[in-house]
């Protein structure tokens, strides 16, 4: 296998020649199909990752290590979204589907503990858990639906008609009353998220690769990116941006990046201001190498303070529609030097693979 590197730029100083290089520590093929990697989520305390696939199981894997630790199966149509549960429950994971059923699984054992059905003609496209007292469960059927963090009786839901609706859970809910604002973005909606040190911002990105910034309390929107893709594309010298994965937000340095890629599996860290003249920077990370197909997913480990990956300077994992998990190490890491796939897996060889991205809803 070749060395991949990971460049990330010094934007005071542009030589190239003072890049700090990343190296891609590991490539596993999550299986033998033509599947595809939707989804990398880690669980609270970083121990174990889950991985939704396009075969409708979620495999288990070490975050630092790469060891496979198993797989929970049961959904009979495409998986849409999973999440580990909190500390209280640290060892559930959920996940919800298109077959209509959100599923609760014990990571310990692989298998299911419960099942809830939203009905046999529903798809459920996303779910959440909160409320006041963390006692509510959220299914979008036909939106997205978040509680939001540090204000958990606040619950958005966003969908392909262009709104991002907040509604207050506090006693009885409907429609009417819990209704608290309305924010019509104009387009078809792939995916929010929240961020500040309040979470009273929130990011969208649009199914035509668009960004928006806007205070969800008072919707008031603070930066709009009609043109991101191109912004993107113009600041680095690799291909076009074909589309955006998510956007990540430090917390420590109040800093939001938007994530591109190419079809040919490259990403990047795009830099947003928001703040002022809305620009979007030069990548200050770049991903290349690892996969050659379009990327789904994108878990940063860098957020570990003190745990078991800032150690082994693991950076972060990314999946992709080639079916591959790939983890990138730092340039200070031991292991730089030693590139692998592990030797228990074996690549399929590379089919013709029609350019789709596959959207929930």
């Amino acid at each position: 296998m070749e060395y991949a590197g990971m460049e990330v730029e010094e934007q005071a100083h542009p030589n190239p020649n003072s890049s700090k290089r990343f190296g891609l520590k590991n490539s596993i093929q999550t299986n033998f199909g033509d599947d595809y990697v939707f989804q990398i989520v880690p669980k609270d305390d970083w121990t174990t990752m889950a991985v939704s696939l396009s075969t409708n199981a979620v495999k288990l894997y070490s975050p630092v290590a790469g060891q496979y630790y198993g797989e929970c199966k049961g959904h009979s149509a495409t998986i849409n979204q999973i999440l580990f549960s909190g500390s209280s429950n640290p060892h559930v994971l959920s996940s919800c589907s298109t077959d209509g059923t959100i599923r609760a699984w014990d990571t310990r054992t692989f298998q299911q503990v419960s099942c809830v059905s939203a009905g046999s003609s529903q798809e459920v496209f996303s779910f959440s858990f909160g409320g006041s007292t963390n006692n509510l469960l959220a299914a979008g059927c036909k939106s997205q639906v978040h509680f939001v963090p540090e204000h958990q009786g606040k619950l958005v839901s966003a969908s392909v008609d262009g709104l991002i609706c907040t509604f207050d859970t506090n006693g009885d809910i409907n429609d009417d009353d819990n209704l608290e604002s309305v924010i019509n973005v104009g387009t078809s909606i792939a995916k929010v998220g929240f961020f500040g040190e309040t979470y009273q911002k929130l990011w969208c990105l649009t199914h035509i690769e668009t960004l928006g910034v806007w205070d969800w309390k008072d919707a008031r929107n603070e930066a709009n990116f009609a043109d991101a893709r191109s912004l993107a594309s113009d600041s680095w010298n690799l291909d076009c941006v074909d589309y955006f994965v998510d956007c990540h937000y430090s917390g420590e340095t109040e800093k939001l990046w938007v994530i591109g890629g190419t079809n040919a599996g490259v990403i990047g860290y795009f830099p947003v201001n928001y703040k002022g003249m809305a620009t979007i920077g030069s990548p200050e990370a770049i991903l290349e190498g690892g996969h050659t197909s379009v990327v789904r997913s994108v878990l940063p480990m860098s957020t570990m303070h003190g745990g078991p990956a800032q150690g082994q300077g693991i950076f972060g994992w990314t999946g992709s529609e080639d079916g591959r998990l790939c983890c990138w190490l730092s340039d200070d890491s031991p292991q730089i030097n030693q590139s692998w796939i592990s030797s228990t897996l074996i690549l399929r060889p590379e089919k013709t693979r029609k350019k789709k991205r596959h959207h929930p809803y």
